[in-house]
């Protein structure tokens, strides 16, 4: 059986770094008298046209909080990539710590704080603990995105891995909905259940129509979101100053 668009995205976006989404469920009701740009279009007529712009975006900053359906616990992001594999953003897993990425050519780079090291390091002992924090907190690391370590998150940084075909996608149960804004830009809502899941979309009806946000909610996950923007903008991805730490050596 096929996912429902919205279904698709959610899980599209999130799927390549191992991430499971869950979103906020929708309240609106649709227009009585639908206007504007979609006027007379159908809830998965708006969905297809949104899901074309989108995934024919040069770039794009998705920025929010996904379950991790490995961990059972959450992933905060605020990224830009692009589909040249260019990354630029920072990461943080259950709300402890945080680690900066980058990627540029064949190259990834690394910075993570010293809660983020500790968090990550469950399990390991005190003194591997310290050492590991000791050596890596506050500076940038490299890895070869060849490298084993590396394959996911290199893969994360491509826009067409996390947007993958969701454009083909089924469309025929997305409801329209409501007319809104999503951080001053005039959207219009769109609603889909897919099993015990519920999704909000939210589509921009100035200029491209562009995704701006999707919302999920699924069973007792905790209600979460992703906003998409910066669309068509230069990912900041440049290698960092300084010092950088080759782990793919320390490895070796």
């Amino acid at each position: 059986m096929r996912r429902t668009a919205l279904a698709a995205l959610c899980l599209a976006a999130a799927a390549t770094a191992g991430l499971t989404t869950g979103c906020l469920p929708g309240q609106d009701t649709a227009d009585s008298k639908p206007k504007g740009p979609f006027a007379g279009l159908s809830g998965g007529e708006i969905a297809e046209r949104a899901f074309k712009a989108t995934t024919g975006a040069s770039s794009v900053r998705m920025k929010g909080r996904i379950a991790d359906d490995e961990s059972k616990g959450t992933i905060d992001i605020d990224l830009a990539l692009d589909r040249k594999g260019r990354c630029a953003g920072t990461m943080s897993m259950d709300g402890q710590g945080k680690a900066d990425l980058i990627r540029t050519g064949s190259t990834v780079y690394m910075k993570y704080d010293e809660a983020f090291l500790r968090a990550q390091s469950e399990g390991e002992s005190k003194a591997d603990t310290d050492a590991a924090v000791a050596m890596l907190a506050g500076k940038w690391t490299r890895m070869s995105v060849k490298g084993q370590d590396a394959k996911d998150i290199a893969s994360f940084c491509d826009l067409d891995s996390v947007l993958g075909d969701v454009s083909d996608e089924d469309t025929a149960g997305t409801a329209r909905g409501k007319s809104t804004r999503v951080d001053g830009t005039p959207a219009i809502t769109l609603h889909e259940k897919d099993g015990k899941d519920s999704y909000t979309a939210y589509v921009a009806t100035e200029g491209t129509p562009y995704l701006l946000r999707i919302d999920s909610t699924s069973g007792a996950v905790e209600p979460e979101h992703l906003t998409f923007g910066d669309y068509g903008r230069p990912v900041p991805a440049k290698k960092p100053a300084g010092k950088i730490i080759d782990l793919d050596a320390l490895g070796g």
